[in-house]
């Protein structure tokens, strides 16, 4: 307590000082980071959930950066006094463990958005995440299928278990979700009309047992010892390390996990939701007639399955299931695509890249931007620009003609 006027004009000046600069402590306790983040996630996020305003998958992904990195470095720190100097600090950890911007950006990100709404319900009076320079991700160089490439998967697809949904895929360039999510009520067969207005997503589970930490200790991923001469596991290994022998955990469990709830048998929560799809709009698509031939040709040759599985078949009307009608697991359709792409002799793309190759051969034959804007279903243009990719063939055209506007007979 002041006790001269000396002590009480300084004591006020530092007072009108924090009040500038947005430290002044709200009144009551303030909770740690690690506490609001539990109440951001467990309570705000989750009702976004409920409401359809966030998907499964984005919260399962906060859950997990949380649990990895946000808690750990920067948990033990109350709201009010997290500077951004605690956050260069975890960032620079991060990075230094092998990270890659992007994934420190996400981490950035969540942590942002958490505080943002800290301030907005009077926990903190301001977001030191905006005084943060952001780190930058490294843009990642996407090369798009070339026709011949899209053409040798189709032909080894059309030999496959549910082969036309990657003619799905290339031909309508539909996220993974929207054609896992596919039902055969949304697809008018007279018409071809497509509606791929749902995703299929699968919810986090959650421990329904008293000791999460106990349940999961089976499942727990534990570090290599440095002279490990069972895995070959070495010190210098980068975090996503795939070299054969060794197994390099992109991050062990923390001491008190809780983690691997989907191995409890109280499990609560989980299972395969279907959620609108990404984006505001109700996405409608045209089917070519050779996509709706095949379309046609799948859906006997699954009603011989039904028939064969019985009383077996859960009917949930997709267009591409397990041989018992259940949707089909993202990681399952990932590895599909990967047995796909290496029997046919082709690179190693992602998934994802199905949809940047429509969109780009879409621009090779001549179709307007707008136009593929719509069929990817993107509300902005800028979007669909950043998905098409000019391929060197009309590199070569489009220099050959401003050769020849220069230099050809006139």
């Amino acid at each position: 307590m002041a006790k001269t006027e000396a002590e009480v004009t300084r004591k006020v000046a530092e007072l009108e000082g924090n009040r500038e600069t947005g430290q002044v402590t709200k009144p009551g306790r303030v909770p740690t980071v690690a506490e609001w983040m539990t109440e951001y996630l467990d309570v705000i996020c989750e009702r976004l959930v409920a409401s359809g305003k966030m998907a499964p998958r984005t919260l399962a992904d906060y859950r997990s950066k949380t649990r990895h990195w946000i808690i750990p470095l920067l948990g033990r720190h109350r709201l009010n006094r997290l500077t951004p100097e605690h956050l260069d600090t975890a960032y620079t950890t991060m990075l230094d463990k092998g990270l890659s911007t992007s994934t420190v950006l996400k981490v950035h990100r969540i942590l942002s958005r958490a505080l943002k709404v800290a301030v907005r319900r009077d926990k903190v009076t301001r977001n030191v995440a905006t005084l943060v320079e952001a780190p930058a991700a490294a843009e990642t160089e996407i090369e798009p299928l070339t026709r011949e490439e899209a053409r040798r998967i189709l032909d080894v697809a059309r030999t496959k278990r549910n082969g036309t949904r990657w003619s799905v895929a290339l031909a309508l360039g539909i996220r993974q979700g929207e054609a896992l999510g596919l039902r055969w009520s949304y697809i008018d067969m007279e018409t071809g009309e497509i509606r791929a207005w749902f995703q299929v997503q699968r919810q986090e589970w959650r421990h329904g047992c008293d000791d999460p930490h106990t349940c999961g200790e089976k499942w727990h991923r534990r570090p290599c010892h440095k002279k490990c001469k069972i895995h070959g596991h070495r010190p210098s290994c980068k975090p996503d390390c795939t070299q054969a022998g060794h197994v390099c955990y992109k991050r062990p469990c923390l001491k008190d996990c809780i983690g691997h709830a989907d191995k409890c048998l109280k499990r609560t929560g989980g299972g395969l939701v279907f959620r609108q799809r990404k984006g505001k709009s109700k996405l409608t698509l045209q089917c070519p007639p050779e996509l709706l031939a095949q379309l046609k040709a799948h859906r006997e040759i699954q009603d011989l399955e039904r028939e064969k599985a019985g009383d077996r078949w859960e009917d949930h009307n997709l267009v591409f299931a397990t041989k018992h009608g259940t949707p089909i697991e993202r990681t399952e359709d990932w590895k599909i695509w990967k047995a796909i792409l290496n029997q046919a002799g082709v690179r190693d793309v992602r998934v994802h890249d199905a949809r940047h190759t429509a969109a780009t051969l879409l621009i090779e034959q001549g179709v307007n931007i707008r136009v593929v804007q719509q069929v990817l279903g993107h509300t902005r243009v800028t979007t669909t620009e950043r998905y098409t990719h000019v391929s060197t063939p009309l590199m070569r055209d489009a220099g050959a003609r401003l050769a020849s506007a220069l230099w050809g007979e006139s």
